[in-house]
């Protein structure tokens, strides 16, 4: 069983970062990811960009 914390930083959605890592590695092999700083301006970015209206 995942552990509280584990499932906490999910919801908040603080694990995005990690999550991103994991990804870039399988699928970018050998190229220099993002730093979290700019991940996180970046997904800022296009979350702002990409305003949804309605709840879903």
């Amino acid at each position: 069983m995942r552990s509280a914390r584990a499932l906490w930083r999910d919801f908040t959605g603080e694990s995005a970062y990690d999550r991103y890592l994991l990804r870039h590695r399988l699928e970018h092999p050998g190229h220099e990811p993002m730093s979290e700083r700019q991940f996180w301006r970046a997904r800022t970015d296009f979350d702002e960009k990409n305003v949804s209206s309605g709840c879903c």
